[in-house]
């Protein structure tokens, strides 16, 4: 019986992560969900929030965008159109956008263009969730 999983998260650009964890906790769109090793085979699409990564005892905290994870007995997989670890969030240039991106949902926006704004808030505010839970 396996004591770990594999958790990769892989974006269009790069592979975030590759690690082999003890659990993960993600933002599906039914609610957050507890993967541990052994866990039954699932796919389900994430939402814009924040990942949790344990292993030896210690969390890793990764803010994501909107996505997809496939769940089997020994690996997550994650396709997302944003990772980035919490060390690598840059507080203040995600309190910007997430202003920018308030501001711009004031206006008079088409239907696309409100999908992509309120794209950019969910991932800022992802990234300003993780960056201050480290505080």
């Amino acid at each position: 019986m396996a004591n770990t999983l594999k958790l990769e998260i892989v974006t269009p650009e790069a592979k975030v992560y590759s690690e082999d964890v003890d659990m993960v906790t993600l933002p599906g769109v039914e609610g957050e969900m507890g993967i541990l090793p052994m866990h039954v085979p699932l796919m389900s699409q994430l939402t814009a929030g924040e990942i949790i990564a344990r292993k030896g005892g210690q969390d890793y905290f990764l803010a994501v965008g909107d996505g997809f994870v496939e769940v089997t007995g020994e690996r997550v997989s994650i396709l997302t159109d944003m990772a980035i670890k919490a060390e690598n969030i840059d507080e203040v240039k995600a309190e910007e956008a997430r202003k920018r991106a308030e501001a711009r949902l004031a206006e008079k926006l088409d239907d696309e263009e409100v999908a992509n704004v309120n794209a950019a808030l969910a991932h800022s505010l992802a990234q300003l969730k993780v960056k201050r839970r480290m505080k």
